[in-house]
């Protein structure tokens, strides 16, 4: 019976043993410094197998800076840290399949490598610009937390947080968010699909960076466009510079541009603007005219508009035609019910219709930043709770574009406002669709002075999670009749529910066993150990569950037969029968569940008798 690691994968071994299976001769066996032997390449001899494309002396066309190699490791290092469920402030937990995780996004993006591995549709973040005025996350690159933060006066000494105002006198200014960004995007392409792709926001300081990082981590060959989108409706009027800015960037990669290609992109209908001004069931709608041009021919027949108006002439349609849209509510009469009957197509209908998508985006189609500042205060009632949110019709394209659809995953880890997932939600209310979103965001606190400080908002997060709840609840009015899912559950992340001992038995003497007696330290509950092990396990985060006594013992039985636990002590015999009898695929209990090592080899035996293909792990 194996224990769970309860730690995130090592990716230099997972590296290390894609290329033993390539190149098995070049891997050999050195002793570490802790004097115990473990795995290492030979790069002479791979160098050898490689001759005629392996790079001699030491020029090569690369993008490099300060940091870069440790940024390389930090991406790869393994960390014991855990999710834990939030009921208390989630939408629908039991029913919804969205996630908002609170969390330094480079550890968080660590724990779901498992879990979403290959799984994500679509990517959009909009980092930080390096603008020398924001803060960007600082990593622990060349030295544990605690030395760093002591030598860089980087890290708050009294709340810890891992975030530094990057100005322009830092000697280390683009190298600093070079690291910060390459690390990210490392972990985020080994969570897109072989189909998917990633959308990333930014401005001038950095965008040059950005595309150089991006072609070396998904490769200069998967570059889709550089999209140039017009924030702003006005135009800046700063006597202080030659050339005023009213665009920003956008950078889209695929993960892999033949199967992009193969899987299909979407399109964007450009010749129209949907709006639902009539609330129509259907969704948003645009419409065109049902009386033929001058030049054109069609059925005469006589039509009475909703104020009594008799108008004749030659119509789009049949007269039968027309009677059947008319019953639908598919024929609109403009000005107040007395203009010409023009007949309306609805947006769902136009999915696989529409234009390629240009690198030219107007903010009359996309929106701006003026719009999506007047929706947010719509919202929230008052003005200026998040600054710039990107507006959700830039989101909506994105996503259009990215072809996300059906139970495709939207992953968004600089959530900011949760533009995205305001989006997802409402495509899915407007044409039936069940997109996922999987928010990430650390909680970054408000400043007192703020306007969101003042309306009682202590942090980032509170703002991301309160406007999913009543962008939900808006879209649900504005679409009467459609279903979506409008909840969320929210994951918290934190240090691993194991206490030392569980990573270190060895180290314990026999004075110190009383300490063995509780692996997993106080306060953890059995949903934080579930959860830990779907993550140890690679299993999604959104599925459903159920609990329930069986003699006394808490069983809890995840997504149907994937997973069922149970985390209580000395655990009797028909419990382990039962449990055995569901033939789940995986089970996991604590190490102490049981009363002695005979209790725990007699488990190991029911298994394989009754249920030889499960796979029985402790914590």
């Amino acid at each position: 019976m194996d224990k769970l690691k309860m730690e995130t994968p090592d990716l230099v071994q997972s590296n290390m043993e894609k290329l033993s299976a390539l190149f098995p001769a070049c891997i050999t066996e050195v002793r570490g410094e802790d004097g115990k032997l473990k795995k290492a390449v030979n790069f002479a001899l791979l160098r050898q197998m490689l001759s005629d494309v392996a790079i001699e002396g030491d020029e090569a066309y690369e993008f490099t800076w300060v940091g870069k190699k440790a940024a390389i490791v930090e991406a790869n290092r393994p960390i014991r840290k855990t999710l834990r469920p939030c009921l208390e402030e989630s939408v629908d937990w039991d029913s919804t399949e969205n996630l908002y995780i609170e969390g330094d996004n480079l550890e968080v993006l660590k724990l779901l490598q498992e879990s979403y591995l290959g799984k994500v549709k679509m990517i959009y973040i909009d980092p930080p610009y390096n603008t020398g005025n924001d803060f960007i996350y600082q990593d622990d690159f060349a030295m544990n937390g605690e030395e760093y933060g002591k030598e860089s006066g980087w890290v708050d000494e009294e709340t810890g947080e891992r975030l530094f105002k990057n100005t322009d006198t830092n000697g280390r200014f683009h190298s600093d968010w070079c690291s910060m960004i390459y690390s990210r995007l490392m972990l985020a392409r080994n969570l897109l699909c072989d189909e998917g792709s990633i959308f990333i926001s930014i401005d001038d300081n950095e965008q040059g960076s950005l595309r150089k990082i991006c072609d070396e981590i998904f490769g200069g060959q998967n570059f889709e466009g550089h999209i140039h989108w017009r924030r702003r409706h006005n135009q800046p009027n700063d006597k202080t510079k030659m050339i005023g800015i009213v665009a920003e960037h956008i950078i889209v990669y695929a993960k892999n541009k033949a199967f992009l290609k193969a899987a299909g992109v979407g399109k964007l209908d450009l010749t129209a603007t949907f709006a639902n001004p009539d609330n129509d069931p259907n969704g948003p709608w645009a419409s065109k005219p049902w009386k033929v041009g001058s030049d054109q021919n069609g059925s005469k027949y006589t039509i009475i508009t909703p104020t009594g108006k008799v108008l004749e002439g030659e119509w789009m349609g049949e007269e039968s035609t027309y009677q059947k849209y008319l019953q639908e509510g598919r024929i609109y009469f403009p000005k107040g019910g007395d203009g010409m009957p023009r007949k309306k197509y609805y947006q769902f209908e136009r999915e696989n219709e529409g234009q390629c998508a240009t690198n030219w985006w107007p903010h009359d189609q996309f929106g701006h930043n003026q719009g999506a500042n007047d929706r947010m205060a719509e919202l929230f009632g008052q003005k200026n709770i998040f600054s710039n949110p990107k507006p959700v019709e830039l989101l909506r394209a994105i996503i259009k574009i990215a072809n996300a659809k059906n139970n495709d995953i939207c992953l968004d880890f600089f959530s900011g406002s949760a533009t995205a997932a305001h989006a997802v939600m409402q495509m899915n209310a407007e044409d039936g669709g069940h997109r996922k979103f999987i928010m990430v965001q650390l909680p970054e606190t408000c400043d007192e002075k703020s306007e969101a400080y003042k309306a009682g908002y202590r942090n980032i997060c509170e703002i991301g999670k309160e406007r999913i709840r009543r962008a939900a609840k808006k879209i649900a009015a504005d679409n009467p009749g459609k279903h979506f899912d409008a909840g969320f559950r929210v994951l918290r992340l934190d240090s691993t529910n194991m206490a030392d001992v569980y990573y270190s038995a060895c180290e314990y003497h026999q004075e110190m066993l009383p300490l063995l007696e509780n692996n997993i330290k106080p306060g953890r509950t059995d949903l934080d150990l579930l959860f830990g092990c779907l993550l140890e396990w690679g299993l999604p985060l959104s599925m459903p569950y159920t609990s329930e006594k069986i003699n006394g013992c808490s069983i809890h039985t995840y997504n149907g037969n994937d997973l069922i636990a149970c985390f209580d002590e000395n655990i009797p015999n028909d419990v382990m029968k039962e449990i055995a009898k569901r033939k789940p695929f995986r089970v996991v209990f604590r190490d102490s569940g049981f009363a002695s090592s005979p209790a725990k080899i007699n488990v190991d035996e029911i298994f394989k008798m009754l249920s030889p293909r499960t796979r029985v792990k402790v914590l």
